[in-house]
This record gives structure tokens, sequence and C-alpha cells, in this order.
């Protein structure tokens, strides 16, 4: 089995193959630079390229629908789509300068619980915010030209490629063995020796079952994107050397905390204190707010009513629940009602329901999340309508990406309600004997 392996001074050749591709384009700061492919060094060159002339890449799942990739790229207004192909912008000889460090963020798109995905957009930086940036990232992880990462999770998602992104910047390696496989990831682990990696609690959980992966090289392997089970996180302690299982509570808007081994024992179940710079505290509803340094502001792409709600000076939220202890420790009451996260990729029921409801045998439905071993949580579907079951999920595999097609579906004679008539989602699992 070989592993592509993406070399810092190789990829650096290819990054300004990409820019000098780009600028032959016409494309400018600020610019956005459409892309939707599978994991390469091809796909981390174009996106470096890009970010480190000042224009954003707008990275999408390669795996979403026709219909709904289409709605995404017209609402990005790229100056260039680059499809699946990053590769397109390398066959050139040309190359053109680098910043040394990249002057935006790249624009991902988040589920809304309205059903409009929105773009996190953060524009072109200058100088001093941009190298505030990146010396916050690789220094909270302390990226060194010695790390081999190894990438787990699609680097559509942003926490994945922000960690690619930087072990490439401060001169390290990055290993691709593809879409996740426990078997191949295990085999990989073992013989290429990373010293870092990001995942999942998914990912940790068929890994950790294993007796075949030898964990030896890590020195920090992190995990984000799905509350972690204080039975699944002892074991992953206690496989991994001492001082390497890390952990943060973020979203693709912002980051907010950090947790290291000592402060996770002391306060099992807690995700941390806040990252450097940043302080959270709570309003009267007992939602998370936090303070967040001038480089790490953002608003979603033409949505300025959901910006104004998100932000309130430099505080800024995603509608997350939780408390702040008087040390700062850092607890999460629950994600937000609306959300569902699967195998660490959120899921917001309204997109799920917006494609159900539009089959003509289906009246209303109504989407929920619940308790997965293997995935964290699983997407259950309720319908009220004549569709067949069957029917209904080939629909769904027709118009949505795998993570946010329903599990199963399940047709009621009426949907469990308030007394104001608000669907009740969160009783949908005892209704449905789940």
């Amino acid at each position: 089995m070989t592993v592509p392996v993406v070399r810092a001074a190789d990829s650096e050749r290819d990054q300004r193959r990409a820019a000098a591709a780009l600028r032959a384009a016409g494309l400018r700061r600020g610019d956005r630079l459409l892309v939707s492919a599978a994991s390469s060094p091809a796909l981390l060159a174009a996106v470096l390229g890009a970010l480190r002339s000042g224009i954003v890449p707008v990275v999408l799942d390669p795996a979403l629908p026709a219909a709904e990739r289409a709605a995404l790229a017209a609402d990005a207004d790229p100056a260039l789509d680059l499809g699946g192909d990053p590769g397109r912008l390398l066959t050139g000889t040309e190359e053109a300068p680098l910043a040394d460090v990249p002057l935006a963020r790249p624009m991902h798109y988040t589920s809304g619980t309205t059903g409009r995905r929105k773009g996190v957009w953060s524009g072109v930086l200058d100088d001093a915010d941009a190298s505030a940036l990146a010396a916050e990232e690789i220094a909270l992880w302390g990226f060194t030209a010695a790390d081999r990462h190894l990438v787990l999770s699609p680097l559509h998602h942003s926490a994945p490629l922000r960690f690619a992104v930087h072990t490439l910047l401060a001169g390290g390696e990055v290993l691709l063995p593809g879409p996740f496989d426990a078997g191949r990831a295990a085999a990989t682990i073992t013989r290429a020796a990373p010293t870092t990696t990001f995942c999942v609690p998914t990912h940790l959980r068929r890994l950790v079952a294993r007796d075949d992966v030898d964990w030896s090289s890590f020195r920090r392997l992190v995990h984000a994107g799905a509350p972690c089970p204080e039975p699944l996180k002892r074991a992953v302690l206690d496989a991994l050397p001492a001082g390497s299982v890390w952990e943060f509570y973020g979203s693709t808007e912002a980051q907010f905390t950090v947790c290291s081994p000592e402060d996770w024992r002391a306060h099992p179940g807690s995700v941390g204190r806040a990252r450097p710079g940043r302080r959270l505290e709570t309003d009267a509803r007992g939602q998370l707010w936090c303070a967040v340094p001038r480089w790490a502001r953002f608003e979603y792409w033409r949505a300025p009513d959901k910006t104004a709600a998100a932000w309130r000076g430099d505080l800024v939220t995603v509608g997350d629940l939780g408390r702040v202890d008087d040390d700062g420790t850092v607890w999460l009451d629950g994600r937000r009602e609306d959300l569902v996260i699967s195998g660490g990729v959120n899921v917001y029921p309204a997109e799920v329901e917006a494609v159900l409801d539009a089959h003509p045998g289906v009246v209303e439905s109504a989407v929920v999340g619940v308790p997965d071993e293997e995935w964290g949580q699983r997407v259950v579907a309720a319908y009220v309508g004549s569709a067949d079951p069957a029917e209904l999920g080939a629909w769904a595999r027709e118009r949505l990406a795998p993570a946010k097609r329903p599990k199963s579906l399940h047709p009621l004679g009426e949907l469990p309600r308030t007394s104001t008539g608000k669907v009740r989602r969160l009783d949908l699992p005892g209704v449905l004997g789940l």
C-alpha cells in the first residue's frame, strides 16, 4: 500500500505554479476560486497557491448532488470553477511569487437552520493579521518541519484542511491515505509513523478497537467535530503516548476552546478552556459567546441579517449552549436542538426536510438525530404522506450528500407537536421507539 506524501518543498513549487495559472486566468486578490475535489496533493497546492495570492478558495464536498453544487456555485459567484480537477492549475512550468502565509481563509459552506447553507467569509486579511492567523495555529499545535501529518477526514471540511495547510506552512509532510478505511488507516499509522492527526470520534472508535495499530509515533492527536463519549476518550488516552491526545471545540466559523489531556482528566467531559486570545461567556439563555481576535472575524456571505445575529461587538456565537466555570473550564450542555452531528459532519434537519417535503407523496416531514455507537448520531426521518419508504429513500439519495441521507424513514399518521403547533423533533425517537 503506497500512501501519497506531500512534502513542503514539492508543494511550494506546485503552489507557485497554481498561483501563476490563476494570475494568467485573470484572478486577482479577493476573487473566489471554486473547487470540489477529493483530497489530493493537487488540491492542497491549489488551495495554498490561491490563499498565498489573496484569492479565496471555496472548497465544496465533491459528493454534493449536482443541484446542490450548482446552487452553491451560483451563490459563491467564483471567478473560476475548477470542478473536481485542481491539477489543471499545475500543468504549466511558470511560477509566481507567494506571500509567506495565507492572506485569507478558505470559504466553507456551513449548514443553516433555514435550509439555506451559509458561506463563511473572512475576506482578504492585511499582512499583520494574516501573519497572526498563521502563527496562532502553528504555535497552538506546535507544527514543525519534523511533523508528518495524517489526514483522516476529507479536506473539504475546514478543520482537516486547516491542519494540513499549517503543517505544510511549517515545513512538514502530509500523508493522504484516501477515504477513511479503518484497516488502511491502521496500516498507515503503523508503517508511516505520523506525528500528528486530526480526527472525529467515529474514527477513534473504529481504530481503538483494533489490535494492529502502533500509536507510539504520535505527539499530537487532536479530535473534535462531535462529543466524544467518556469511555472512548479514556480508551484513547490509555492507548496513545502520554500528553498526545488533545481536543478542541469550534465550528466552521470560529475556534473557541482547546483541551489538553491534563485538563480533560481533571474535568472529564469538558471541552477545555478558551484558546489563547479568546474569552468565553454565556448569556441569560445559556448560549455561549466567544470574544475573538481581529483576524478571526468573519461574516456570512451575502447574509447580513445572519451576520448581525451572530455578533455582539467582538463576541460571536454559533448558537450552542453551555457553561463556563470560574476557572474557565467550558462545558457543552447540548448542541442546538436543530443540529445532528453524524460522523463529525453537521446535518441540519431543515435541509433534509426540504428535500423530503418536495416529494409528491410527502405532506410534511421531521428529521432528528438518534444515538449511534459508530457515528455518534444517525439521521432518522418521520413523515406524513403516501410515499413508500424505499421510494422516498431513493429520492433522498439522489438529492442529498451521504451524511445527510436518512438512515431510516418512518411513515406516521401525524407528527408530534406542541400546543402551539411546533413539531417536537426531540420527541420523535420516543414516538418511533428508537
